[in-house]
């Protein structure tokens, strides 16, 4: 009997969520709050230091800064200033879509330390004297010129220095902002812009306790150089010493160029893997790709709720988040159509596909989130962004491809409007067996029937460990090609209006004495990238980036990694690698058992060792990007070798004790076989996004790409090949050792009226 009234939910409720994305999706998208590698701005790692010798740096004193820079950023007038304290002696700041960066990273980095001192550079007054909150941006009376004003604490005291000044023969009284080792009066005063703030005639002492700063400021400029010392003023003296450890300036024109190719390539990508569902999946594709839209609108909503910032990594893990999530629709259909191959009825497929998937479907995006959170812990900045959206996405994996796409696809089945339309669930009439056969899924040919994967597995494991030690030789000789992230020094990229060749680059920059250690160009002859050994001071990032703009008509991107970070960066990543495998080790075990745990590892660090090796030889530049992604790959490709395992699994439960070789042979031959489709088909989808990136993303995410593709396409094989028929390797030495010489693999829980109570 056919339930209409389950169509008319279904359809009802496709209308309600498709409508409600399309009538909120505007300000959904309009309130992300875009990184500065998507809209320009900068970034900078302040090292907190003690101002003088025999001060300490407490925690007191760390927060009062970042305090102070808050302040300060709040002057700037940007809209969502990011400040956070980093351990313990480390505040990093980032401002994006800021215009005037080298104002911004002047006013942040200024100590604000005003002293008063005469002509001989004595020091008379500090800021310490000044009246919190007193300073102004002033008109002059007579002359309506720009000033800056403030009062002191003790007028008095203001009396005697200005006494002691006037019956100076130089009687000048010098307004120092920030002094400097080595900085006086009598080198700054026939300068045409000297250091100090002003120097005024003092003739008879002032009794007052109010000061005027004056004569330095013209024009508008002046006005707002005024305002700015008024500002930093009242903003506060910083009480440590700042020292850049890291920066990132990114363009403005250049973070938009990022977004749009990225956004590009990702609709690409998407609009691929929905023709491939319902393509290959027909009706549960169309379910799929219906709860792949949700997807990626809850994933920007809750993306919004935690006031994330999306970077340009982020926006790869969210559309790497849509091939993720229609893997898990992927084992729930692949397994329906092996329950209707076997003659069960719509209705008894779609039951026992839904309970057998599901917690296949847990193991494999939990494997992911240890990944993720290993690099949320140890990631800086938009790698930090990128696990962010990665953890985001799989909760909402979970909300969308696994309760949602069930709940629609309930409908459809449960309405029996297509109980005798298997073709629309991917399975022709003629490979649907009789129920009375009494065929179990286990007992499903497949095209792979000719592979005895045990028989390639010694052969292949030779060749395997044979392109690891050619791959150890490379690295050994070649090494790896480390970018800034890990050797320290300044990356500038920048895109040129007209095409342009590396000696034009290198003249232009030798002009303005910076002398590049590497100039490369991109395909198009427009894109280049100059590389520095040393890392540069900001007045040399100001440099740089005005003689570009000024030159190739684009302001650049200015990435500058001191040693001490780019030790830190090294360190961290073999760390978050150790601790990501350690923990995948653990939750295998624990889920399956632990051989299964070894060789998934042992398949995993196969795996990782091969982007690294072909990075090597083909001198791909390493950053910190590619340990994100060297890490996703350790926490996706194991989805493929949990599937494979979860059918062992299953094989293992039918045949409950092991007592030949052979009995284990033909359980991975099987378990590989009925799940080949099922993996290529997962890693396809997920593949099908990367190669969008690769080919239209933006070229500074081309290397993360490329390593996923290659981990990727890597982990298909360690899947097949190493992980599963290494395990029966294993498997076989525990049989051998066994003292009965068998194995049970399975014991069957009672259930409570079978118990009997002693």
């Amino acid at each position: 009997m056919k339930k209409s009234s389950r169509i008319v939910a279904f359809i009802l409720l496709v209308v309600l969520l498709l409508g409600g994305i399309g009538l909120t999706y505007k300000n959904v998208v309009k309130n992300v709050s875009l990184g500065l590698d998507l809209q320009g701005g900068f970034e900078v790692l302040y090292q907190v230091d003690p101002l003088q010798k025999g001060d300490k740096i407490d925690d007191k004193a760390v927060k009062a800064t970042a305090k102070t820079l808050e302040n300060r950023v709040n002057v700037l007038g940007v809209s969502e200033p990011k400040i956070q304290v980093e351990d313990k002696n480390r505040i990093r700041v980032q401002l994006a879509g800021i215009k005037n960066q080298s104002q911004a990273r002047e006013i942040l980095s200024s100590q604000a330390n005003l002293t008063i001192r005469d002509a001989d550079d004595n020091i008379k007054l500090t800021g310490k004297d000044i009246q919190q909150g007193s300073a102004k941006q002033e008109f002059k009376q007579n002359t309506n010129q720009p000033a800056v004003t403030f009062k002191l604490k003790d007028s008095d005291k203001f009396k005697k220095v200005t006494e002691e000044i006037s019956k100076k023969d130089e009687n000048v009284m010098v307004v120092w902002l920030d002094h400097e080792k080595g900085d006086t009066y009598h080198k700054e005063m026939n300068k045409k812009d000297p250091k100090y703030v002003s120097a005024a005639s003092v003739d008879k002492p002032i009794n007052s306790d109010s000061v005027e700063i004056s004569g330095g400021f013209k024009g508008e400029k002046g006005i707002e150089e005024a305002k700015q010392i008024a500002d930093l003023l009242n903003s506060g003296s910083l009480p440590v010493d700042l020292n850049e450890i890291y920066s990132n300036s990114v363009g403005a024109q250049f973070g938009q160029d990022a977004l749009d190719k990225t956004i590009f390539a990702a609709a690409i990508g998407i609009a691929v893997i929905y023709l491939f569902m319902l393509g290959f999946y027909r009706l549960p594709g169309l379910v799929a790709v219906i709860a792949l839209t949700v997807y990626i609108y809850l994933t920007l909503v809750a993306f919004n709720f935690i006031s994330g910032v999306l970077t340009l990594p982020g926006l790869a893990a969210l559309v790497l988040g849509v091939g993720m999530a229609v893997d898990a629709n992927i084992i729930m259909y692949e397994r329906i159509k092996d329950e209707l191959k076997i003659g069960r009825t719509l209705k008894q497929a779609y039951k026992k596909a839904n309970k057998s998937s599901f917690l296949t479907i847990v193991d494999a995006q939990l494997t992911t989130v240890i990944a993720a959170a290993v690099l949320f812990f140890f990631g800086e900045s938009s790698v930090k962004g990128f696990a962010t959206m990665l953890l985001l996405g799989i909760l909402m994996i979970f909300v969308t491809a696994v309760f949602l796409s069930r709940w629609l696809l309930s409908l459809l089945v449960s309405s029996n409007f297509f109980k005798k339309s298997s073709w629309l669930f991917g399975v022709n009439k003629h490979h649907i067996a009789d129920i009375n056969e009494g065929k179990e899924v286990h007992d499903l040919k497949t095209p792979y029937e000719r592979w005895d994967f045990m028989k390639l597995a010694k052969p292949l494991l030779s060749l395997s460990v044979l392109i690891l030690i050619v791959g150890a030789v490379i690295l050994f000789i070649f090494k790896l090609n480390l970018g800034i992230d890990f050797t320290s020094g300044t990356r500038v990229d920048f895109e040129s209006k007209d095409k342009i060749s590396e000696a034009k680059v290198t003249k232009t920059l030798e002009d303005q004495d910076f002398k590049p250690t590497q100039v490369s160009l991109g395909e198009n002859g427009k894109n280049a990238t100059v590389q520095f050994k040393n890392d540069l001071s900001k007045d040399e990032v100001s440099k740089i980036k005005n003689t570009i703009d000024k030159s190739f008509g684009n302001d650049p991107t200015v990435n500058t990694v001191s040693p001490v970070i780019g030790q830190e960066l090294a360190k961290n990543a073999m760390m978050a690698l150790l601790y990501a495998a350690i923990g995948i080790i653990i939750y295998i075990t624990f889920r399956f058992e632990w051989r299964m745990g070894l060789s998934s590892v042992l398949a995993l660090l196969h795996d990782a060792f091969m982007i690294v090796a072909v990075f090597s030889l083909f001198r791909l530049e390493v950053d910190i990007t590619f340990i994100a992604a060297v890490l996703t790959i350790i926490g996706y490709s194991i989805n493929d070798t949990i599937v494979t395992f979860d059918r062992v699994r299953e094989n293992l439960h039918k045949i409950k004790v092991i007592t030949k070789p052979e009995q284990i042979d033909d359980i991975v031959n099987r378990s590989i076989r009925q799940t080949m489709t099922r993996s290529i088909n997962t890693v396809l989808t997920v593949i099908i996004v990367v190669v969008a990136l690769l080919a239209f993303g933006a070229p500074s995410i081309f290397n993360f790409s490329l390593a996923l593709f290659i981990g990727l396409i890597s982990g298909v094989f360690s899947s097949v090949f190493i992980a599963v028929p290494f395990w029966g390797i294993m498997k076989k030495r525990q049989l051998k050792k066994s003292d009965d010489d068998k194995l049970i693999v399975y014991k069957e829980k009672k259930s409570n009226d079978e118990k009997i109570l002693v």
